[in-house]
């Protein structure tokens, strides 16, 4: 109930994870409570050039478990990974391969770019062999929408489809607009969540030229990403997918599913301040966080857990701080506040999604995730990061955060489910 109207609960009955610290959700989750990095060496192309020559690249991902290898091939890479993951949590939530209700049954998923990797090979193929040898699939697949696509079309998802990219809030966006189609009655049943694969020349070198990448961890990836840390530099780009089942709390009765969490608020709010920098008051993130909680009709007292948007970026770690503690005053020392980010780096659209499945396991399964890389305290950043080790807590509710390029910021309240 809000503000008086009894409102239709969103419950979370279905995870999927693709990630540099392994290709399933259970891979995900034993690693973030291990405290293992998944940053490594560039692979993926010759980076020996580049500022910056570390990413999460997702290890060993096999696109065949997925799908036929000739689809796969005129498939961009974050749009394999978008398939793969909804196909986990499809499985996972125990539903079937063809949605049941296919009109009532929608999709909702984001990324930051699409197919960065394709349109990267047809521009390079215009420029060295000419226009002729440009395959006609090139645009296509890389264009933001095919992973929406790809998931209603291999489930049959008939009602609702929409495209979230809002850069590196844009996961966590996509899940909350997910649960407002629920909410409002246009759906009881979304697969939702956000994919990128931006390991890619153009897009490492782009975002060294604006010195926001590391550049003195080459010999040591896995110590490069060390959100709220005093010797942070930059953030680590990386790649991945998370995927949720969102269903009506009647719906997901109704078929007697397990369920994890509930999405109790979502709330989005902008900066309006500069296309890359956030706004130095970090009053855009306490918009997004105050009007989550609002939405949630939850007091900021109740958050048990912050997953942080935590980039490792000097700027946004101390705002991101600065923020919580104007919110949430003196609770915001109570707090656990982690950054996932330390372990996985930063897959922008993709972001938001696993960051929300760190929360929900750590909802689910009584523990905490670490900030691991965290060595020296910085003074404007002195709150409670559960540095370096995982925790056993009970956790009732927490908070999502995703603040992104744009000014955009994001926030989702995720809860136990009673």
């Amino acid at each position: 109930m809000i503000n008086g109207h009894l409102r239709t609960r969103v419950v979370i009955t279905g995870l999927g994870a693709i990630t540099p610290l392994g290709a399933s959700l259970e891979q995900y989750w034993d690693g973030l409570l291990q405290g293992r990095s998944g940053i490594r060496r560039i692979t993926q192309f010759d980076a020996s050039e580049m500022p910056c020559q570390i990413a999460g690249e997702v290890p060993d991902f096999n696109v065949e478990l997925y799908m036929d290898r000739k689809e796969a091939r005129r498939t961009a890479r974050a749009a394999q990974f978008a398939l793969a993951a909804a196909i986990q949590a499809v499985e996972d939530a125990g539903l079937p391969d063809q949605m049941p209700e296919p009109e009532r049954s929608g999709v909702v998923y984001g990324t930051a770019v699409g197919g960065g990797d394709k349109i990267s090979e047809g521009i390079a193929t215009l420029v060295t062999s000419g226009p002729s040898k440009v395959s006609p699939f090139m645009l296509p697949v890389g264009i933001a929408n095919i992973s929406a696509f790809m998931i209603a079309h291999r489930f049959q998802c008939l009602g609702p489809n929409n495209t979230i990219s809002t850069a590196c809030a844009t996961g966590t966006q996509a899940i909350g607009e997910a649960a407002e189609l629920i909410r409002r009655g246009a759906a009881d049943l979304v697969i939702t969540g956000g994919t990128d694969a931006l390991v890619i020349g153009f897009a490492i070198a782009s975002f060294s030229a604006m010195h926001a990448l590391p550049i003195h961890f080459n010999l040591q990836p896995e110590k490069a990403s060390r959100p709220f840390d005093a010797k942070r530099e930059g953030f680590i780009l990386s790649e991945g997918a998370g995927a949720l089942i969102l269903e009506s709390e009647a719906h997901a009765k109704a078929r007697q599913a397990r369920v994890y969490a509930e999405v109790a608020g979502h709330a989005s709010s902008a900066d309006a301040h500069h296309f890359a920098a956030p706004a130095p008051d970090g009053l855009g993130p306490v918009r997004a966080m105050r009007w989550a909680l609002q939405d949630a009709g939850l007091p900021p007292e109740a958050v048990d857990y912050i997953n942080a948007h935590g980039s490792s970026t000097p700027l946004n770690d101390s705002i991101e701080s600065k923020a919580i503690k104007s919110l949430f005053g003196d609770h915001a020392y109570k707090l656990a506040v982690s950054s996932t980010k330390s372990m996985i780096g930063h897959p922008m659209g993709a972001s938001g999604a696993l960051e929300a499945l760190a929360c929900i396991l750590a909802i689910q399964r009584g523990c905490i995730p670490p900030t691991i890389n965290y060595e020296f305290p910085d003074p404007e950043c002195d709150l409670d990061y559960v540095p370096n080790q995982a925790r056993q807590a009970e956790v009732n509710v927490t908070l999502s955060n995703s603040f992104g390029l744009g000014g955009q910021n994001a926030c989702l309240v995720l809860k136990k489910f009673y």
